[in-house]
């Protein structure tokens, strides 16, 4: 069975040959370049020029030879934005500094840095006149550039028989604002003053659809899963209410679905967003999310075996496959094993699932236990 067709059966609630296994489809299911070339060398593969798809992140792009010796199912199409395009990095003293063309600055650390963090916001105050939003340098996210060379890739892809998966070209508009304005400017601009986050909302939709109708017009019908992601849990919680969530984010992030349906109605929906967001699942069932990512098991709430007795029938869970915040970094080969059993045994039954670790696999992590959650998958992800 090949990679594509494995994937589409489990996303069909059923149950193919063995779990499909994701890596480095989306820029939030990869390996930081730093555990890349250290899983390359368990694996006896030469050395290469390891190619980065998310700068910012440091995540490398995952190559074919490391695809075929895994068995990878899925691979992404990345459109060129500010994470992996223009990049030209300049010296700020004891950091990297970059300045991307939202106007936002990032540093990394020079010493023993790992990856790049926002530390100046282009819009950074809580009163901004419509005017100022209005002139503001909004990037051009429809620009065909963008997405140059991806029908080439995404028809080498289906002949190889991977599953193709297309990536979105900017966070989603919740996540987004907050890198515009500053997070708590727009959580108290969402408080106190909602018309004015709404016209920065709507502003980041409608440059979403733009870029979808221009990706999806060059790819559409060779992309088998569509992408959006947002953050709205942590660990215990959320970050905004489900109330506010309903009234301010919902109905925005639904006519990017509705435009992702409309150019593209085969493709699966998948809905990225990290810890709790369990009062929310209905919501996103709601506006056609067919996909859950990452399923952050340790994260209140998310416990897998609940969500796939409520939900399993409804959604595909993909991720939970391995704690890439304890386990994986700081466990022995056999704890990410005995691990990747327990999540597979409850996630797994009835189709519906693909393999991926929550969120990316960070610099800190063991090539020795890379290997371990990747034996497990292949011993116990096997349907019988």
């Amino acid at each position: 069975m090949i990679g594509r067709e494995r994937l589409l059966i489990a996303l069909e609630h059923q149950e193919p040959d063995r779990v499909p296994f994701d890596l480095g489809s989306i820029q939030v299911s990869g390996i930081h370049q730093i555990a890349y070339r250290g899983l390359r060398q368990a694996l006896g593969l030469p050395e290469s020029d390891v190619r980065l798809c998310d700068t910012i992140q440091g995540l490398a792009t995952v190559e074919d030879d490391v695809a075929a010796k895994l068995g990878i199912d899925t691979r992404g199409l990345y459109p060129l934005n500010s994470h992996n395009w223009g990049i030209e990095i300049s010296d700020a003293g004891d950091a990297y500094a970059y300045h991307d063309e939202w106007g936002i600055t990032h540093h990394m650390p020079k010493e023993e840095g790992l990856y790049f963090s926002i530390v100046e916001v282009p819009l950074d105050k809580f009163e901004i006149s419509a005017q100022e939003m209005a002139q503001f340098s909004w990037p051009d996210m429809g620009a065909k550039w963008r997405v140059a060379g991806l029908r080439q890739q995404a028809e080498a892809y289906r002949q190889a028989g991977y599953a193709v998966v297309l990536k979105d070209a900017f966070a989603g508009i919740f996540e987004f604002a907050q890198r515009v304005v500053g997070t708590s400017n727009l959580l108290l601009m969402m408080g106190l003053d909602a018309g004015m986050s709404g016209l920065l909302f709507d502003k980041l939709t409608e440059l979403k659809l733009d870029y979808w109708r221009t990706a999806l017009e060059e790819v559409g019908d060779l992309v088998d899963v569509v992408t959006y992601a947002d953050d709205y849990g942590t660990q215990v919680s959320q970050i905004i209410s489900p109330r506010m969530f309903r009234k301010q984010i919902k109905p925005r992030v639904k006519q990017v679905f509705d435009l992702q349906e409309q150019l593209a109605p085969h493709a699966k929906r998948l809905f990225h967003s990290d810890g709790n967001v369990r009062p929310l699942i209905p919501d996103f069932i709601e506006i056609g999310v067919d996909i859950l990512n990452p399923i952050q098991a340790t994260a209140k709430g998310m416990e897998p075996a609940a969500l796939k007795a409520e939900f399993g029938k409804e959604l595909v869970f993909w991720g939970g496959g391995v704690d890439t915040q304890g386990i994986l970094p700081t466990g022995t080969p056999q704890e990410v094993k005995d691990d990747v059993r327990r999540n597979i045994d409850l996630l797994a039954p009835g189709g519906g699932y693909v393999f991926n670790t929550v969120h990316n696999i960070q610099a800190d992590v063991p090539p020795a236990n890379i290997i371990a959650m990747w034996e497990a998958l292949q011993e116990y992800g096997v349907y019988r």
